[in-house]
């Protein structure tokens, strides 16, 4: 079997729209993450001059005590936010990347089974044993690709329920140490 320079041409076209559309992603990521530093950085920057204004105006230190007792509850949540954000940010880019990989395994599926199908039309009598078998490589191959989607996507929803829970108890107890 024998590929023309046009399907030559569209395949390498293929294959460098695939790394730009991943490069994308992976900017367009990375300026998110560097905006929401940005703004982290100004925000704890505002919070510290004011925290300190705040704590240089307590009239004794028991005042100043209890300053900064209110200022831990607000610290964790932000810091926890962050960290939310942080996550959700990785999260996405995840799931667009999976969808390119996944939409370019379904184009990879479509293009092998036609070749085969090309293949098993020209073979020579007798050799539809070894298309048989090759065909069964190929189901396996897709089967194995879809068991790793699917443990991909389970881990994936395991972090999510556990960075929940986690944040969820970071805050309570911040809020029950805050309180004493």
């Amino acid at each position: 079997m024998s590929i023309n320079p046009e399907q030559f041409a569209a395949a390498n076209k293929a294959a460098v729209d695939s790394l730009l559309a991943v490069a994308n992603t992976a900017l367009a990521s990375a300026e998110r993450i560097a905006t929401l530093n940005l703004e982290t950085a100004r925000t704890v920057l505002e919070d510290s001059a004011a925290n300190t204004k705040a704590l240089m105006g307590a009239k004794d230190v028991k005042e100043a005590v209890a300053i900064q007792a209110s200022l831990a509850q607000p610290g964790v949540e932000k810091a926890v936010a962050y960290g939310k954000s942080v996550y959700e940010i990785s999260t996405q880019m995840q799931e667009q990347l999976t969808k390119m990989v996944e939409a370019q395994f379904g184009d990879f599926q479509k293009n092998i089974a036609g070749m085969l199908e090309n293949a098993a039309k020209s073979a020579p009598a007798g050799s539809d044993v070894a298309v048989a078998a090759v065909q069964s490589a190929i189901a396996a191959a897709n089967s194995a690709f879809d068991n790793m989607r699917k443990a991909a996507q389970q881990a994936t929803e395991l972090a999510q329920n556990n960075i929940a829970a986690a944040t969820s108890a970071t805050v309570k107890a911040a809020k029950k140490a805050s309180g004493k």
